[in-house]
């Protein structure tokens, strides 16, 4: 029986005509093992995963394994990017029991879901072995079993505590900036050694910090053209790591951290990524990490998520600091987020598959042989070595780095061209499509601010877009919904980083656009934060009160891929309380950040985000109204100088004289009929500035 055929998740379609009789997650496949008295199998992957596929392939798709599977198994198929708190739960128990984590992730577990045997990857025969291991186990020593699986639960719930602490206080967040820089690799950029994910958010906080002390460029960005784009394998089954930062802050130790050393670990890491092999030197855009310490070789999978967040961190680079190649590297990704992953509703699909024609990385790794087949002996000699094609991969294929920036811009953009159009002709990796709720936020907000910095108005309305799709399609009364596709909405219910994260997006849209209905409902979807996830502690839990009820409630304050839901909703509500003045949400947002002052010491790589939310904390965060006729050109000019500048976590409220829908706004109104701005913190305000330059003193001081 095909249970998979109606699916709305590209990973479990790809998995609907396996031989292997495939439950989707829910009640049915719980009943079934009841009934016939046998464990679950629950296998969990995504779409984009390299070793879900070759498991798939050696394992699921073979007729004796499924038969075996068949025979003493309920098997469940779970996409984790649709099920984010069944992966959670279960990847806790994984990482605990086997002291690693990945995916794919093999759990089995009672009839009543407790995971008694755990794993990743197997390869196909120790996992025939497994098979009936585990089933023999199941059949004569039962009890033994199930006693394992209940300690294993018990423990798990013991461990899901996380002491508050107070908010993080300037000494906190300089102690981040020390131990960050005691993992910080110098050479090659980044954290640690071998594999190396993108540090996203660890990096948008190092900028704030920079920020915050006036680190970055005097000149900025003013003296670019805003608009003017210049030419210009890890062990199967490992999940990024999280046991802390090598050399971290010991007790008694007072930490020597200046935003001089923050904005240079921001900057040498942002360059080392982009200058690498994990970023698309042809077509844009960011893989998922790299194999190696020095960004050369990726895993080749690209994320809506990982490309989201680096493009407002580049966006953010190049406001800080008026980098040319921070620009480059913002508007190629956004024009490759575009291209590759709009989908034709108006929002952006999940990811791309790092394999095609069942290789991985092929569609983007070359030869000497095959470039000089496109350009010819001259331009190929020259691009070869431009791009240091010398073997860095597979079977003497190379993926393009970009060390240094040719000085020849017409003619890099002609080969750049010449090869991008060939490589089109390539069998192109999948793609899921799927929408998720909290990664289109990401995007949203990446967009709108990367449109308005770089006065690139189809940026904004592509975020729009996505905004109208999210409204209209998963927002179901006053409950999100996790996902859709093709138009369709899914049935899982949203987490609360799809809260979080939407809401932070919709925040970002009014601050470019001044169009209410995006505060409104970014409210709305806080409100529900407040009221469905709290956890009693100052904190929240991943899934709402009335959620599907698992072995564990999760809840994990730290940063993964994404900003944890704890840290990300401290965000949005601390940039919602600036719009509003509302105590309940700047409260609210204090004590979910207490924790990254019990993080920052040890873990600070991993409270990125929540590090990133304090600093805007501690400096107000800053607010500005912007009054005036949303034709005038000094209404403009003074909105674009607010949104310049990187004052940590700043907002904007931009509204017409009278506006009263946005607290901020209120009472405040033109000077002498010019178009005024409002510079204030905990809305008490300034005297009104009517110029750009004025603002700008404003800001800076």
């Amino acid at each position: 029986m095909n249970r998979l055929k109606d699916a709305t998740s590209p990973y479990l379609l790809q998995h609907a005509d396996n031989p292997v009789d495939w439950f989707p997650w829910g009640e049915e496949a719980f009943e079934e093992a009841r009934r016939r008295d046998v464990p679950l199998l629950i296998s969990v992957g995504y779409s984009a995963c390299h070793w879900c596929h070759v498991m798939a392939h050696e394992s699921f798709e073979d007729e004796g394994t499924a038969a075996l599977m068949n025979e003493r198994f309920v098997n469940v198929k779970v996409d984790r990017e649709e099920r984010p708190d069944v992966d959670a739960v279960y990847m806790t128990a994984t990482q605990a029991m086997t002291g690693q984590g990945g995916w794919p992730m093999t759990v089995f577990a009672t009839p009543q879901g407790h995971p008694f045997y755990t794993g990743t990857y197997f390869p196909r025969p120790q996992f025939q072995r497994l098979l009936a291991g585990v089933s023999n186990a199941w059949n004569d020593d039962r009890q033994a079993v199930v006693e394992q699986s209940s300690k294993i639960v018990e423990a798990l719930n013991r461990q899901a505590e996380f002491p508050p602490g107070p908010l993080p206080a300037p000494s906190t967040l300089a102690r981040a900036v020390h131990t960050l820089n005691l993992s910080f690799d110098p050479v090659r950029g980044g954290f640690g050694g071998a594999p190396k994910f993108p540090p996203s958010m660890a990096l948008e906080f190092l900028l704030r910090y920079g920020a915050a002390a006036g680190a970055g460029s005097a000149d900025g960005p003013g003296q670019s053209e805003p608009g003017q784009s210049e030419p210009g394998q890890s062990e199967p089954g490992q999940s990024e790591p999280g046991q802390g930062e090598p050399g971290a802050s010991r007790a008694g130790e007072e930490p020597e951290a200046d935003a001089a050393t923050a904005m240079t670990m921001a900057e040498r890491t942002l360059e080392a990524m982009a200058r690498g092999g994990i970023y698309d030197q042809l077509g844009g855009g960011f893989a998922r990490y790299s194999v190696d310490a020095g960004w050369v070789v990726p895993h080749f999978e690209k994320m809506l998520y990982d490309n989201a967040l680096l493009l407002r961190v580049y966006a953010h680079w190049w406001r800080s600091t008026g980098s040319a190649l921070a620009r480059r590297v913002a508007l190629e990704t956004a024009d490759w987020l575009l291209a590759e992953m709009r989908t034709p509703e108006g929002g952006f699909a999940s990811a791309l598959d790092a394999d095609s024609e069942g290789v991985e990385g092929k569609f983007y790794a070359w030869t000497p042989e095959e470039i000089h087949e496109v350009l010819g002996e001259e331009d190929g000699a020259w691009a070869v070595e431009l791009f240091e094609v010398t073997g860095t991969f597979e079977h003497g294929t190379s993926v393009l780095q970009l060390p240094s920036d040719p000085q020849d811009d017409e003619r890099f953009a002609r080969v750049r061209a010449a090869l991008l159009a060939a490589r089109a002709r390539r069998v192109r990796p999948g793609r899921d499509d799927k929408v998720v709720a909290a990664w289109n936020g990401l995007a949203i907000a990446a967009l709108a601010e990367t449109g308005a910095l770089f006065e690139r108005p189809d940026l904004v309305e592509a975020a729009r877009a996505a905004a109208i799709l999210l409204d209209e399609l998963h927002v179901d009364g006053d409950r999100l919904l996790r996902t859709s596709r093709d138009g369709r909405a899914g049935t899982n219910a949203g987490v609360l980083e799809d809260y979080a994260d939407l809401a932070e997006g919709l925040l970002a849209l009014y601050g470019v656009t001044g169009e209410v209905r995006w505060f409104r409902r970014a409210g709305a979807l806080l409100e529900a934060v407040l009221d469905r996830f709290p956890d009693g502690s100052g904190g929240f839990f991943d899934t709402a009160d009335d959620s599907e009820r698992l072995f564990q409630r999760p809840q994990d304050p730290t940063d993964n891929a994404t900003p944890s839901g704890r840290f990300a909703a401290a965000g949005a509500l601390l940039s919602y309380a600036a719009l509003t003045g509302s105590a309940r949400h700047r409260e609210s947002a204090e004590s979910a950040l207490g924790t990254v002052t019990v993080l920052a010491g040890k873990h600070a790589r991993f409270a990125g985000w929540g590090l990133a939310v304090a600093q805007a904390a501690v400096s107000g965060p800053v607010e500005v109204a912007i009054v005036g006729p949303r034709d005038d050109p000094a209404t403009s000019a003074l909105h674009r100088a607010a949104l310049m500048s990187p004052v940590p976590g700043l907002v904007v409220a931009l509204g017409e004289p009278g506006a009263t829908e946005v607290p901020l706004l209120e009472g405040r109104g033109p000077v002498d009929g010019v178009p005024a701005a409002y510079v204030c913190r905990g809305f008490a305000c300034r005297m009104p500035v009517t110029t750009v330059a004025a603002l700008r003193a404003e800001l800076a001081s």
